[in-house]
């Protein structure tokens, strides 16, 4: 089932364009990389998907995106309400500078989630335990959030982007900080959250994108060169870019 629609997406910075025509249908429940040399457009598009993009003066975005078909870059959308279904897991760890437990609850308590000290308790306890974080943190809860490895971060930001039960979750590179064991673990997360969660990920790491998706994007030059499933699109590509890309011959 197609979960987002994107049609004829185009990207301006300023008069500069950075996505041209971009269209695309994402799966539900299913894992969509996107790679693709730097400065390729697959985090621009990313960004489009949970409106990012607008706190970016000079940008603009075309075009239709639809998530349960609904347009969300039409003016009746709210914006509060999109990203609390849209999580977002980005490039480099960023907890804030609060307790683990304040982390994770901080969602659900602007969305009014929890009404009671024990609800919350279960929600932050939840979030933790599918972030594969919980067994290690469960007796720091009240220790700051930025004391925690590298690894261990980006699974509180998981954490903290899936308390507040969002449908899609965007991941903007999560391991391109992090050592191979924190990454094979990080790995190893996404496969579970993709039964309750639809997650798109920007990887540079060709490895990666053939182990953890179903579907592969292939961007260049703010083009969607090539979409498909990930076996074809690596095994088999139609486009002699995607090809080269990803046999090496250039990015």
């Amino acid at each position: 089932m197609i979960k987002i629609k994107a049609k004829d997406v185009d990207v301006f910075y300023g008069k500069k364009q950075a996505l041209f025509n971009i269209s695309l249908d994402i799966e539900e429940n299913q894992v969509t990389a996107l790679i693709g040399p730097s400065g390729c457009g697959k985090s621009t598009f990313l960004r489009c998907l949970n409106r990012m993009n607008d706190v970016i003066d000079i940008c603009s975005v075309k075009g239709k995106i639809l998530i349960n078909d609904f347009n969300i870059n039409d003016k009746s959308c709210d914006v509060v309400r999109l990203r609390e279904k849209i999580g977002m897991v980005f490039q480099k760890p960023n907890p804030f500078p609060k307790t683990l437990y304040e982390n994770v609850s901080y969602g659900p308590t602007i969305h009014g989630m929890a009404q009671s000290k024990q609800e919350m308790d279960e929600i932050v306890e939840t979030s933790l335990k599918k972030a594969a974080l919980w067994k290690e943190v469960k007796d720091r809860l009240h220790e700051p959030g930025t004391g925690l490895s590298g690894g261990q971060q980006q699974r509180l930001c998981i954490a903290r982007a899936i308390s507040v039960r969002p449908e899609v979750i965007l991941m903007d590179e999560p391991c391109s900080a992090l050592d191979p064991i924190a990454t094979a673990q990080i790995e190893e997360l996404i496969d579970e959250l993709k039964k309750e969660h639809t997650i798109i990920i920007v990887t540079h790491s060709m490895a990666q994108a053939a182990r953890v998706s179903q579907h592969t994007g292939f961007f260049h030059l703010g083009q969607l060169i090539e979409h498909g499933s990930t076996d074809k699109i690596f095994k088999n590509p139609d486009n002699t870019k995607t090809q080269d890309y990803i046999t090496g011959r250039f990015g």
